[in-house]
């Protein structure tokens, strides 16, 4: 079965515990590791962030970095664990862009080229990059960008329709990646504000693209691919989780991050994962609150099984 959906890489939030439950609902989808620096890999051996389980495949290990022999090592490093090798071109994120990676490399596109080459050269995975629609919008240089990638190896492209100086604000221009799509004959996976089964068909439709890359929209739902994937496939489109089935998915979310990392750390990790899994139903304002400051496990269980879910309405 062709893939038609991924589930985007996103730092601090596609973790071990987030592909596996995606996965737990998707069989097939590609899924995508968190952006893992070359610098890290070359010091360290394989860690949590590296972790997978037999059933992840089809997964994706994205890289970063600007210096061709480090990511030529780190594809080594991954090329046993990885189905695809992914590079990252399109992190914002001023840390990274400073230190020449990310979106930077968009600025720089024969050394973008040579680190494409450098991994090509070190693995038999196949090869994709995920980068935006320029740094700014004076340099929107999308379309000659995929084409350098293509040319130096790469075998597949995702691409985020925003620029690097819009951060994630503004709204996606799905319709910019169908330009590419013309200029490129490998497939191109249209990404940014995906969040549900209409947005994604709204962004295939403008796009022409080859399929969807979901990143925040699985966060507080991680079946959202699924459902997607089942409409692309049948024409049906599925229900979306009730408020009762999005507690018990936080649940053993939290549970399963516990595992991974201990208590304490899990439950102040898992804060950021509150908002989105009552977002859209109201009178659920209050509970966020507490959840977001509460540090004892028992009264998040004592609070999560408190709600009355008849009060929580959907919007």
């Amino acid at each position: 079965m062709q893939i038609k959906v991924s589930l985007a890489p996103m730092a601090g939030i596609t973790d071990y515990v987030l592909r596996s439950l995606v996965r737990e609902y998707s069989k097939t989808c590609l899924i995508t590791t968190e952006m893992i620096s070359s610098e890290f890999l070359a010091q360290a051996r394989k860690s949590e962030i590296t972790r997978r389980d037999e059933n992840h495949s089809p997964i994706s290990y994205q890289i970063s970095g600007h210096k061709p022999h480090l990511m030529k090592e780190a594809a080594q490093k991954l090329s046993d664990l990885a189905d695809i090798i992914d590079i990252n071109m399109g992190c914002p994120v001023k840390k990274v862009v400073c230190g020449q990676d990310g979106c930077s490399l968009m600025r720089n596109p024969t050394l973008a080229a040579d680190l494409v080459k450098a991994v090509k050269d070190s693995t038999d995975k196949p090869v994709s990059v995920k980068f935006r629609l320029g740094y700014t919008a004076d340099e929107m240089n999308f379309v000659e960008f995929g084409q350098m990638m293509q040319k130096a190896g790469a075998e597949f492209i995702t691409l985020h329709a925003r620029t690097r100086s819009q951060m994630y604000s503004g709204k996606a221009d799905w319709a910019l990646i169908r330009k590419l799509k013309e200029n490129v004959d490998i497939p191109v996976f249209a990404n940014g504000d995906i969040v549900s089964v209409e947005t994604a068909i709204e962004a295939l439709e403008q796009s022409k693209a080859d399929g969807v890359a979901i990143a925040r929209g699985v966060l507080g739902d991680p079946a959202l691919i699924h459902r997607i994937e089942h409409y692309l496939n049948t024409g049906e489109k599925l229900l979306e989780p009730t408020i009762d089935e999005r507690i018990k998915i936080l649940r053993k979310h939290l549970d399963e991050e516990i595992k991974l990392r201990g208590e304490g750390v899990a439950i102040k990790f898992m804060r950021k994962f509150y908002p989105y899994y009552f977002a859209g139903f109201k009178n659920a304002k209050t509970l966020r609150s507490k959840l977001v400051v509460e540090n004892d496990y028992d009264k998040i269980l004592h609070l999560l099984g408190s709600i009355n879910t008849e009060q929580i309405e959907c919007v």
